[in-house]
């Protein structure tokens, strides 16, 4: 009896763990036919016969993203939405361009791990761990270097450095998600009430509302 609990209890969490990332493709592939009138988890599948060699093809990732904003940096995605043939394959890619002193700011991906190498540039770069530790993890990143943020935790990158700064990610996920910390706060639409954020931040309710005025960008 003790030997079937713990098969079944050790079943339930490879489940568990086999559920928490994108679904394994059942067949070639699936690439998304995004016209669907049925919202389904994911994409559906093209009509294999009419699926061509442009479904799993992205061009121009060569090319600089425009940092001429106020977070000086410029996020080019190559994810299901740019490739259809990502679809089911749970991977996905980035281009990340910084300024000088250019951020990607505080975020979450909820579906998906990043690695990220830099291409050009010194990157300092950091993850939070979950509550209750809520522990800074840093690393100051040269070109070749590699780092990883593991999926769901709140992360960032700064250029840290006197010229421009490249990065290549790769994600778990054909589609990862993003949630811009600042930007779900203080711009969510309609806003969260103000009495609620400076309870929950401890500060005086006009603190709350100068940062609901502001424009909170997407990179």
């Amino acid at each position: 009896m003790a030997n079937m609990l713990y098969f079944m209890g050790f079943l339930a969490l490879s489940c568990s763990l086999a559920l928490a990332s994108d679904p394994s493709p059942l067949q070639d592939f699936c690439v998304a036919a995004p016209n669907g009138q049925v919202f389904v988890n994911g994409q559906f599948c093209k009509d294999p016969k009419q699926v061509t060699e442009n479904d799993f093809f992205f061009s121009g990732l060569n090319k600089p993203g425009n940092t001429a904003n106020p977070l000086g940096s410029k996020v080019t995605p190559v994810n299901v939405a740019q490739i259809p043939g990502l679809n089911t394959l749970g991977i996905s890619a980035a281009r990340i361009d910084f300024a000088p002193y250019g951020l990607n700011p505080p975020h979450i991906h909820p579906r998906g791990t990043e690695i990220l190498t830099v291409l050009e540039g010194t990157l300092f770069v950091g993850f939070v761990t979950s509550n209750t530790e809520n522990r800074l993890v840093t690393r100051v990143l040269q070109k070749g270097d590699v780092f990883v943020f593991p999926q769901g935790l709140i992360h960032f990158q700064h250029n840290a450095g006197y010229g421009n700064a490249v990065a290549i990610a790769a994600l778990s996920s054909q589609n990862p998600g993003l949630i811009i910390v600042a930007n779900s706060v203080f711009g969510s639409k309609p806003p969260i009430a103000d009495d609620v954020l400076a309870k929950a931040f401890q500060v005086d309710k006009s603190v709350v509302d100068h940062l609901q005025s502001q424009f909170w960008m997407d990179n």
